[in-house]
């Protein structure tokens, strides 16, 4: 079997995984063509990574200029260990106060590892949401791997 074709993760696997995470490593692309990567806790809108971000910060910059994203999700220390998931796609703008609180409020749960804190969230979000703007990532391509297979015989 091919060695890639072994550690790729199922849609099920690649969908707990992306699930079970809270950060992951944004693509967007500077103005003279070069890679622009920064680390941003996601969140999911149904089931699409959704983030969000001030409206002039340079990732917004870029992605009002070109829409294409990666997003690398990934896990693990040793080489044996090594699990993740890159994801290729087009970051869709939120514009509308309610939206950009969703989304917000989405990442601030996963941020702060309170699912359930509502009320203690909210305030915070309303509150630095007035200077952000969210997207969500219409996936394109979607590679994934992990490496723990390699020690499961074939």
């Amino acid at each position: 079997m091919n060695q890639r074709l072994r550690i790729a993760m199922s849609d099920d696997e690649v969908t707990k995984f992306v699930a079970g995470s809270r950060k992951l490593q944004l693509g967007t692309i500077n103005p003279d063509g070069t890679p622009h990567m920064v680390t941003m806790f996601y969140g999911l809108t149904e089931g699409k990574i959704s983030f969000w971000t001030y409206g002039k910060a340079q990732k917004t910059r870029n992605l009002e200029r070109d829409a294409r994203v990666s997003c690398l999700i990934e896990a693990g220390e040793e080489y044996s260990e090594l699990r993740g998931v890159l994801i290729y796609g087009v970051a869709r703008r939120i514009d509308d106060p309610e939206g950009v609180l969703g989304v917000g409020m989405g990442v601030t749960r996963r941020m702060a590892g309170m699912p359930e804190a509502e009320e203690q969230l909210a305030e915070y979000v309303a509150h630095t949401g007035r200077k952000r703007v969210a997207f969500v990532v219409e996936p394109s391509r979607v590679i994934s791997w992990d490496h723990r297979k390699l020690s499961i015989p074939v």
